[in-house]
């Protein structure tokens, strides 16, 4: 008698949305060594380095020798990057080079000024990009509609240091209501001068809410037009309670999207913006870095914005598999 034999099923996965958050995060890490040996080859093809910066054009070679081998610029380029690799893996970011200061704290003031920056307009930036989105959206092909998209197509077109200028020649100098400079003292916070403040936030919210705007739009009439939305206007429902309960909550994960793109971007447009109008932040310290050759402080900095940008991105994807919930069974 032939007897059958059945085949245990595989064990299912019991947290798949665990395991799906430590495989993005493994892969962020990944992505963050790999950028951090990027990082250490581009500052590498820089003209010159630190200690001609420190002694000038008049210095003599034995000068610029004995500097180098203090500042340890004279050692392989594989041990001075497994050197700083290491600090990094022990939380130290190494010497500057120029001020002869740890570079942690050179760059914790700025970064703490970057982001009260980039906070308040990413504060700003979620509501307008929702309210204009959805007003566009439900009014298509009205003036508003109309106005709404031009003004968001002409704002994209410009880069961040022109609109910048032109926000500081209507408000600052014709104007006269917010200052030109954005300069902050040692030691201050920008929140106790919240007019300085003002020009950089909306030169940030410049081009990141007209993109915002646009793509808000675009997921709110695909949802709009979907039978689900139409199912619940037969239904009976108020068209503002379809509007927000049924359309806005389906366009939510590409607008997700869309926004951590729009946030990932402020961190270039931070360091034109921080240079426009002299904040002291993030941007600000990384053109100096660069201009005086101080390679620790550059590669530090370059670093924390791209670990930021990288954890801007796992957090995008979480929120859209939070948002979806076949997609949180799915992984």
């Amino acid at each position: 008698m032939a007897t059958i034999t059945l085949e245990r099923p595989r064990a299912a996965r019991r947290y798949p949305f665990v395991e799906y958050v430590a495989r993005r995060v493994g892969a962020g890490l990944l992505t963050l060594l790999v950028v951090s040996m990027l990082i250490f080859a581009g500052v590498q093809v820089l003209p010159g380095d630190a200690a001609s910066a420190v002694l000038g054009r008049n210095a003599t070679p034995s000068a610029l020798a004995e500097l180098r081998h203090q500042m340890h610029l004279d050692r392989p380029a594989p041990e001075r990057y497994l050197s700083w690799l290491g600090g990094l893996l022990h939380g130290d970011l190494g010497q500057s080079a120029t001020a002869q200061q740890p570079v942690l704290d050179l760059i914790s003031g700025r970064a703490a000024n970057s982001g009260i920056l980039a906070l308040i307009t990413l504060i700003l930036l979620v509501p307008l990009s929702l309210l204009f989105g959805v007003l566009a959206a439900t009014r298509a092909g009205r003036w508003l509609d109309h106005l709404i998209s031009t003004s968001s197509l002409a704002v994209i077109a410009l880069p961040e240091f022109v609109i910048g200028t032109v926000l500081i020649l209507i408000f600052a100098v014709n104007l006269k209501l917010v200052p030109p400079v954005s300069l902050v003292l040692p030691g201050e916070s920008p929140l106790s001068q919240p007019n300085i403040l003002v020009l950089p936030v909306a030169t940030l919210l410049g081009a990141s809410l007209a993109q915002a705007i646009r793509m808000v739009r675009a997921g709110m009439l695909e949802a709009l037009r979907s039978d689900y939305v139409q199912m619940a206007r037969l239904n009976g429902f108020d068209e503002r309670q379809v509007v927000l309960r049924y359309a806005l909550r389906n366009a939510l994960a590409p607008t997700v999207q869309v926004i951590a793109l729009d946030v990932q971007w402020l961190i270039g447009g931070i360091i034109v913006t921080e240079y426009v109008f002299g904040y002291p932040g993030l941007g600000q310290g990384l053109a100096q870095a660069v201009s005086a050759r101080d390679i620790p402080l550059v590669q530090s900095v370059a670093l924390l914005l791209a670990a930021v940008f990288i954890a801007i991105n796992i957090v995008a994807d979480l929120l859209v598999v939070f948002l979806i919930p076949k997609l949180r069974t799915a992984q």
